[in-house]
């Protein structure tokens, strides 16, 4: 199944989309949207354009585990959108994804505006990269069809 990933910043959302078989995760696109209603039909047609079945929003959990404002904001982003678009909506722990981003445009050397313009979909790749993971574990072991 196509799952869409979602890393809801308060200005940039990156996107990001995994293949059919959920194995390659890759960035779609950022959206630069401070209104919550527009963002949330940015992001459900987003998910109908790339015929996701489940969306998967990060969420910003201090590094204790603890859930501040961000957390509290993108869990209501989530129900708005599981309303709005009627696709499953999972939250996904996103602690340490923006340090991996950053990471991977060091590496390849992606900097200035170029890197500003990608590292919220690179996030939102890397929150589905550990949620395909967490699939991938389960179908394993037998808890997820």
């Amino acid at each position: 199944m196509k799952i869409l990933a979602v890393d809801l910043g308060k200005v940039r959302t990156g996107l990001a989309i995994c293949d059919e078989s959920e194995v390659l995760a890759s960035p779609v696109r950022v959206v630069t949207q401070r209104n919550w209603d527009r963002l949330a039909e940015a992001v459900a047609a987003e998910a109908q354009a790339q015929s996701a079945g489940r969306i998967v929003v990060g969420l910003p959990r201090n590094m204790d585990g603890s859930e501040g404002e961000s957390a509290q904001n993108a869990r209501a982003f989530a129900e708005h959108l599981e309303t709005l678009c009627t696709l499953p909506v999972a939250l996904w722990d996103e602690r340490g994804t923006t340090i991996t981003a950053h990471g991977y445009l060091n590496d390849t050397d992606t900097r200035g505006k170029k890197r500003k313009s990608v590292i919220d979909a690179v996030a939102a790749t890397v929150i589905l990269q550990d949620y395909l993971a967490y699939r991938k574990n389960q179908k394993k072991n037998g808890r997820l069809s």
